[in-house]
Order: structure tokens, then C-alpha cells, then sequence
């Protein structure tokens, strides 16, 4: 239907102009043409005709919608407004480049027009999906027939007649002692026995506790004074925590027994664990009538000289306060002017015995690596006064001994040596002849070994 100016052209093929209906009008069923009924009809029945056509054609433009259009309208608004908040719609409304059958393509959507926007099936259908979420471990067991011909008693049993309980496994001595010894040595560098307390809460187990105190002693038996100083304050600290005194007691007593097997690594096993049972007696941790038992019939030469080592010091008139300091006071914590003095003791003891080992042990025990160098300088000092070639031949000897065994490092040699190059003004004063002696005590060390480099020698001092 096409409208021009007056003119109204209908798809029927009929035309309205002015209020003229032409013959090939059909309105309501009837027409007026040459084979109509009414064609015949004056100009009033023309007219009214006219009017009537006039008002279809009215109805005929303002056709109502159909309830099919009313559907397809309410998915097209449905659909834009899911695309201006899915991104479709671009700047000001406009659309992108999307086609909307395309985005919609692989959606798991429901496509119903009157759904909620749902996933199709609860999300649990099409290809490649497992289910809906919550069922992934909900299966339903087939159940098995005790009469079928396949069926395996011992499979069924294996799945169906099983009963779980908490088993703790219980850890072999081998493996506690194992445990125990990396628990000592980490004690040993961080010094905490709280720390230590903790771990072997969650260690020990009934009937392990006497393998403490057997453990930390022989563990200190292979350490310096210092740890062994530490292993005395541990064993303090776990009694009455951790361990009992008759499992302090019952510890002493495996390191009695196997004094014999202990001394193959420490031959002087006996005299430290009589240092150490003294010392947890003058801690109050095991009774005083148990160093007092050295005649005991279970025990062989060995342990019994632990104990009588033990009653000794406790016997001592000074009283059991000296206990405390029974394995010194180790490292740096001692005064300068009390390392020095000692450092002195023991080089006097060397010159008079000559015994390289003992000086050896003698200055480990010290535990002053760092302070070395006040060895040498005293070693030194000692070789300008005493003015004698035995003297020079046996600090020689020492200080070559102590560069092959690493006790002293070069460069707490060279540091030694360069003290003495610097007070050489002060020392000339007390040993006129200190510039002659020291030139060729230097001289026969560089004979005796490499442990004094080139540049050191280059440096002595002269008058």
C-alpha cells in the first residue's frame, strides 16, 4: 500500500481518489465491478461505498500487531539490552562489529525467551562437561553378586571389609640416638635449651628418656670445653622438664658401661664423666650417695675411676661452688690480661718439657683462634730474653708445628710478627741486642719452613 497526495493504491489493484472507489476494490468480501451484484446501484450506494473504503483503509494502515510480533519484539529488546552489558553496543549506543548470532553460538545459555539466563541443565549438560558441581565425587557402587560365577571374595574384602586406625611408629634406638645428636649439635650453635626442651618433647617416647643424658655426654666427649660447659647447663635445664632424675641416674649409668668402648675414641673418657657427674650433683640433679658408689661390683676399672675422679672434686675443701667453673670459662668471654697470662703459663711449660702435643692441646683448649697473634708475640718476646740458641731452635720448632697443623693461621702469624716490628723501639731499650737476635731468629725460621712469607722478611726492622 502506497500513499501519494490523494491517492491510495491498495495491493488489491484497486485505487481511492477523492472519495472514488474503483471497480477492482474488494473491501469486506464484496467488489464493485462489471460482474458485481450491485453494480447497478446509483450514486448513493457509490458514495457510501466510497465512505466505507475510506475508513478500511485506514484500519488497513494502523494494522494491529500480532501476538507473534509482540514475542519477537520483546526478544529483540531483551537481547540489546544483554549486549550493551555484555560489551556489543559500543560508544553512544553504537554497535561493534559482533554479529549477535555469533557471541550467542557457543553460549550454554538457556535460548528459551522465558528464561531466567540460566546455564542449560543446571550447567550440567553438553559435551565434555561432568556433571553439576557438587556430584563429582558422588558415584553409586555397583553392588556385587556373591553368586555370580566372577565373583572375587578377595577383592571384595580388600575394598569393603577394611578397618583404618592411627598407628604411630615407634622409632628404633639407632634412629632416636640419630635425632638426638643433630638436636645437640644445632644446641651447641644457638645455646637455647628451651629450644631443646621443645624438640625432644615431641622426640622422646616412653622408655628413651635415659638416652638424653647417655647422648649429649658422648656427643660433648668429641667438642671443646665451651660445649662441654653447655651439655653441663642443658642437663640443668631438662631436669625436672623433660627428664627425671632417675633417668639422669640410668644415662650415667650406660656411660659407666661403656666406658671401655668409649675410651677407643676418647681415652680420657673417665676423667670428663667424672667432671660431668660432679657437676649435675652440684646442680642438684642427681643425689650425692651416686659419686659415692665407686665399689660397685657392676662396674669395670674404667667407670669406677669416673666416680672416684667425681667424689674428688666433690671432696675438694673449696666446697661444690668451684663446680661451676669446672670446665672453665671458655672463648672470648675471659679478660685479655687472663688469656695472656695463660698463653705465658703454657709457653713456659713448653720450654721446659719440649712436648709439641701437649702444646698443641694446650692451645685448642684455649678456644681464641682470633687471638693468636698474642702467642706469637709472647713466643717472640720470650726468644729476645732468653738470648739462648736452644730457646730460638725450640719456638721455631713450635711455631713451625702450629703453621702444618693449621692451629695458627698465616695471617695470625704475620699479625704476631708485626706486633714485634712495631715495639722493636721499646723493646731495644730492655734488649740492647734485640735488632741481632731477632734478625737471625727470623733467618733460622725461614730455614725451618715457608711459614713466613717474603714480604714479612723484607720488613725487619734494623737500627
Amino acid at each position: 500500500m502506497e500513499l501519494d497526495g490523494g491517492a491510495i493504491s491498495l495491493n488489491g489493484g484497486g485505487k481511492l481518489t477523492n472519495g472514488d472507489l474503483e471497480p477492482s476494490l474488494l473491501l469486506n468480501g464484496e467488489g464493485s465491478g462489471p460482474d458485481s451484484p450491485k453494480s447497478g446501484e446509483g450514486g448513493e450506494g457509490g458514495a457510501r461505498n466510497a465512505g466505507a473504503g475510506s475508513v478500511d483503509a485506514g484500519e488497513l494502515m494502523k494494522k494491529p500487531a500480532s501476538p507473534l510480533d509482540d514475542k519477537l519484539k520483546k526478544r529483540v529488546r531483551k537481547l540489546s539490552r544483554s549486549n550493551s552489558k555484555d560489551g556489543v553496543l559500543g560508544v553512544a549506543g553504537t554497535p561493534n562489529f559482533v554479529a549477535p548470532h555469533r557471541k550467542w553460538k557457543n553460549s550454554r545459555r538457556s535460548r528459551n525467551i522465558y528464561g531466567r539466563g540460566l546455564p542449560k541443565k543446571g550447567g550440567a549438560g553438553g559435551k565434555g562437561v561432568w556433571g553439576k558441581p557438587g556430584t563429582e565425587e558422588v558415584y553409586d557402587e555397583l553392588d556385587e553378586d556373591p553368586n555370580d560365577p566372577n565373583f572375587d571374595i578377595d577383592a571384595y574384602n580388600s575394598t569393603h571389609n577394611v578397618e583404618l586406625k592411627e598407628i604411630v611408629p615407634q622409632l628404633t634406638e639407632a634412629e632416636v640416638v640419630k635425632k638426638l645428636e643433630t638436636v645437640i649439635l644445632e644446641y651447641f650453635e644457638h645455646g637455647d635449651t628451651h629450644e631443646v626442651a621443645d624438640a625432644l618433647d615431641d622426640l622422646l617416647q616412653t622408655g628413651m628418656k635415659p638416652l638424653v643424658t647417655k647422648t649429649v655426654v658422648a656427643v660433648a666427649f668429641d667438642h671443646k670445653q665451651s660445649q662441654r660447659e653447655l651439655t653441663s647447663v642443658l642437663i640443668s635445664d631438662l631436669y625436672g622438664r623433660v627428664v627425671t632424675r632417675d633417668d639422669i641416674c640410668a644415662g650415667f649409668d650406660l656411660l659407666l658401661a661403656n666406658l671401655a668402648d668409649i675410651m677407643l675414641d676418647t681415652p680420657d673418657a673417665p676423667h670428663l664423666l667424672g667432671n660431668f657427674i660432679a657437676r649435675a650433683v652440684a646442680d642438684d640433679c642427681i643425689p650425692p650417695k651416686y659419686a659415692y658408689q665407686s665399689d660397685r661390683e657392676d662396674l669395670d676399672q674404667h667407670g669406677q675411676a669416673a666416680l672416684v675422679r667425681a667424689t674428688t672434686l666433690l671432696s675438694m675443701h673449696d666446697g661444690w661452688g668451684q663446680l661451676d667453673n669446672v670446665w672453665g670459662v671458655g672463648g672470648a668471654l675471659r679478660p685479655v690480661q687472663t688469656i695472656t697470662q695463660q698463653m705465658s703459663y703454657l709457653l713456659q711449660e713448653y720450654l721446659l718439657s719440649r712436648d709439641l702435643s701437649e702444646a698443641q692441646r694446650s692451645i685448642k683448649e684455649l678456644e681464641v683462634p682470633h687471638f693468636h697473634h698474642e702467642l706469637i708475640y709472647e713466643a717472640i718476646i720470650m726468644t729476645l730474653e732468653a738470648f739462648n740458641e736452644s730457646t730460638e731452635v725450640a719456638i721455631c720448632e713450635l711455631f713451625r708445628t702450629l703453621d702444618s697443623t693449621c692451629i695458627v693461621t698465616p695471617e695470625q702469624m704475620e699479625q704476631g710478627f708485626r706486633r714485634v716490628y712495631e715495639d722493636m723501639t721499646d723493646i731495644v731499650l730492655d734488649i740492647p741486642l734485640a735488632y741481632s737476635i731477632l734478625d737471625r731468629f727470623i733467618q733460622r725460621c725461614q730455614h725451618a719452613g715457608s711459614f713466613l712469607n717474603e714480604a714479612l722478611i723484607k720488613d725487619i726492622p734494623t737500627r
